[in-house]
C-alpha cells in the first residue's frame, strides 16, 4: 500500500481553539463568510427585519406531501445523458456531495433501468414461486404484508459504479464517480420465509429472479444466500418504495451488487443449477487483462469516497477550520476503521466515525483540519470488519488491467487548489 502512518501532514487542529480565534476575528466572516457575501439580500439580513417575519405562511395540509425547500431545489439525482443510447436503459446518480448522514432519501436514490420504469397496479401485482418447490404459490402484496417483517438497513450499489474510472480520472463529481449507491431501510419479509412456505424439494440449489418490467430482468441467486439474509421488500424508508426503486416489491440482497437486486419481482423459480443460457450469467462479468472472466463476483468488496470537499462541493473559504466528511460501506460486514490524507496516500490519519456502523450499510466519517491554504490531495481508504483494506486504483489493475468496468473500489483521490476548486485526479 502506497504511503504509511507517518504522520508528518499539519496536525488536526482543536475545534474549539479555532472557533475561538474566529469568533474574536469576527465571527462568520473568519470562518468562510465570503461563501455568502455574493448572495442574499441585504433587507433581509440583520439589523433589518426580513421579508418572511411580516407575513403569516402556508398553514397545515397546504403541502400534504412534504418536499424540500425551493432553496434546494438543485438537490436532485443527475443522469449523463452520452452514457447510453436510451434514458430507458440508463442510470441516474444520487447527489452525494449534497447528503449528510448515512439514509438516503427516498426521492434520491440512484436509479438503474433496463427498459424504463415498470408502473405496476398493486392489485394486479403477483408473485409466482415454482420449479423444485413441493408447492407452487401465488402472492398478492397483501400476502406479503402478512408475514411476520423485518427491517434492515443496508446499502445497494451498483457493480458499475465507479466503473468509468478504472482507465483514469474521467467524471468531475462524487455524484457520478460514486453516486450509483444509496442507503436505507427496508421492510418485508425474508426471502427464506417465502421458500419454507413452498418447501424446497432436496436438489434445490438456485433461484432465477424474474422482474415485471419490459426487459423481465432475470437473475441467478444461489439458494445459500437467499436463505442467509435476502429479503423481499415493499418500504423503503417506511414508505412503500418508489416505482423507480420496484413499487410494489423487490429483491434485497444485503452486501451484493445491485444488479442482482431484482426490481417490481414477478416470479422466481427454484433449480439445481444457474441458468446458463440467460443473459445474466454472462453480462456482469470481469474481464481480465489476459482475457479470462471473473463471473459471479456478487459481494461488493469495502469502499469509500469523500464527499465534502469534491469537484461539486469546492472549499469555500480561504483558510482555516475545516471539516472533511464522506461514506465508507463493505458487502463483507461493518466499517471498522477509515483513514484520510492529505498528500495523496504519503500520510495517513484515521477518520472519526460518527453514527451508527450498521452491517453492509453507509458509514460516515469526518476529519477536521486547520487547512492553511495549501493545495491538497484528499484520499479516503476504508478499513472492514474481516481486516480487507480498501486498494489503490493501481494495486486494483495490476490485478484485473482496466477491461471491466465492474467492481472499481479503489482510492479515490481529490486535487483541491489553493482557491478552493476541486479536481478528480490520480496520483502514481
Amino acid at each position: 500500500m502506497a504511503g504509511t502512518d507517518r504522520h508528518k501532514d499539519k496536525p488536526a487542529a482543536s475545534r474549539r481553539t479555532v472557533l475561538r480565534a474566529a469568533l474574536a476575528a469576527g465571527g462568520a466572516a473568519a470562518l468562510g463568510r465570503s461563501a455568502l457575501a455574493d448572495a442574499g439580500n441585504p433587507a433581509n439580513q440583520p439589523p433589518n427585519v426580513p421579508d418572511w417575519t411580516r407575513n403569516l405562511g402556508d398553514g397545515v395540509a397546504v403541502r400534504a406531501y412534504g418536499k424540500p425547500s425551493k432553496h434546494e431545489a438543485h438537490v436532485i439525482r443527475r443522469d449523463v445523458e452520452w452514457l447510453t443510447a436510451s434514458r430507458e436503459s440508463s442510470v441516474s446518480f444520487t447527489p452525494l456531495h449534497e447528503l449528510d448522514g448515512v439514509i438516503t432519501p427516498n426521492g434520491l436514490g440512484f436509479e438503474r433501468h433496463h427498459s424504463g420504469i415498470a408502473e405496476i397496479d398493486p392489485a394486479d401485482y403477483r408473485l409466482i414461486i415454482h420449479g423444485l418447490v413441493d408447492k407452487p404459490l401465488i402472492f398478492t402484496l397483501d400476502d406479503l404484508k402478512r408475514f411476520p417483517r423485518v427491517n434492515r438497513i443496508h446499502f445497494c450499489e451498483c457493480a458499475a459504479n465507479s466503473g468509468m474510472e478504472w482507465r483514469g480520472a474521467q467524471l468531475n463529481g462524487c455524484q457520478y464517480t460514486h453516486g450509483m449507491v444509496h442507503c436505507v431501510m427496508y421492510t418485508g419479509v425474508t426471502l427464506k420465509t417465502l421458500l419454507d412456505e413452498a418447501g424446497l424439494k432436496p436438489k434445490a440449489k438456485w433461484l432465477l429472479l424474474e422482474g415485471g418490467d419490459a426487459a423481465a430482468m432475470t437473475r441467478s441467486l444461489p439458494l445459500q444466500k437467499a436463505l442467509d439474509d435476502a429479503l423481499i421488500a415493499y418500504r423503503m424508508n417506511g414508505e412503500m418504495l418508489y416505482p423507480e426503486h420496484g413499487y410494489p416489491a423487490r429483491v434485497v440482497l444485503p452486501g451484493w451488487e445491485a444488479n442482482m437486486w431484482v426490481k417490481w419481482l414477478r416470479r422466481i423459480e427454484v433449480g439445481d443449477q444457474p441458468w446458463h443460457h440467460r443473459e445474466e450469467t454472462s453480462k456482469y462479468t470481469d474481464l481480465l487483462e489476459n482475457g479470462i472472466a471473473r463471473r459471479f463476483t456478487f459481494v461488493m468488496d469495502a469502499k469509500s469516497v469523500i464527499t465534502n470537499p469534491s469537484p461539486q462541493a469546492p472549499l469555500r473559504h480561504k483558510s482555516g477550520f475545516t471539516i472533511l466528511s464522506g461514506i465508507a460501506w463493505s458487502g463483507r460486514g461493518k466499517i471498522s476503521r477509515v483513514d484520510v490524507s492529505l498528500d495523496g496516500g504519503r500520510n495517513w490519519r484515521p477518520a472519526r466515525i460518527d453514527g451508527p456502523a450498521w452491517d453492509k450499510a453507509l458509514t460516515r466519517f469526518y476529519y477536521e483540519f486547520d487547512w492553511d491554504g495549501r493545495e491538497l490531495l484528499l484520499q479516503s481508504r476504508a478499513i472492514d470488519e474481516t481486516g480487507y483494506v480498501q486498494p489503490t486504483k493501481n494495486e486494483l489493475r495490476k490485478l484485473r488491467g482496466v477491461n471491466s468496468v465492474y467492481h472499481n473500489n479503489g482510492v479515490q483521490t481529490w486535487h483541491v487548489h489553493k482557491n478552493g476548486e476541486v479536481e478528480n485526479v490520480e496520483v502514481s
